[in-house]
């Protein structure tokens, strides 16, 4: 007994769903269009109810999505990088108070520096050694620098 050919009617069935799927996903491009939400292949997909490959596959909704996906992407990723004036005003205040902050220890730093070298110019003046605590710095400097921790 053979088997009766159905492939003619399997063939048919397949270009029916696809025909269905094309159907759902201009569908879908018109429907997200309408609602002005992002047209991207994600969003087709999801609304349209197939599968993200199978639309990389058809050229039509390929072309379609790739001419309609420029519309909204930039306009909302930009939206979303765009720091707001008041982030911005803070940002601006923080960089302005570390830089004072750095300013002020700068300047004592310097008046330090000034004190040590005043302090060895009097010592090599007056002919004495000079009195070092770590080879750094002399022990009257030490005793006195804010910033050591170990100062005797």
């Amino acid at each position: 007994m053979n088997r009766a050919d159905n492939s003619a009617y399997l063939a048919q069935a397949n270009a029916r769903r696809h025909e269905a799927a094309l159907a759902a996903a201009l569908h879908a491009i018109e429907q997200l269009q309408r609602e002005g939400q992002v047209i991207n292949y994600t969003t087709v997909a999801r609304t349209a109810g197939v599968s993200r490959p199978w639309l990389y596959r058809q050229h039509q909704i390929r072309d379609l999505i790739s001419q309609l996906r420029p519309q909204h992407a930039p306009a909302a990723a930009l939206a979303a990088q765009r720091p707001s004036t008041d982030s911005l005003r803070q940002r601006l205040d923080t960089a302005r108070a570390e830089i004072t902050r750095l300013r002020a220890e700068n300047r004592s730093l310097r008046d330090q520096i000034a004190r040590q070298l005043g302090l060895q110019r009097a010592q090599h003046a007056a002919g004495q050694p000079a009195d070092h605590d770590d080879g750094h710095l002399p022990k009257a400097a030490a005793a006195t620098c804010p910033h050591r921790k170990n100062a005797p």
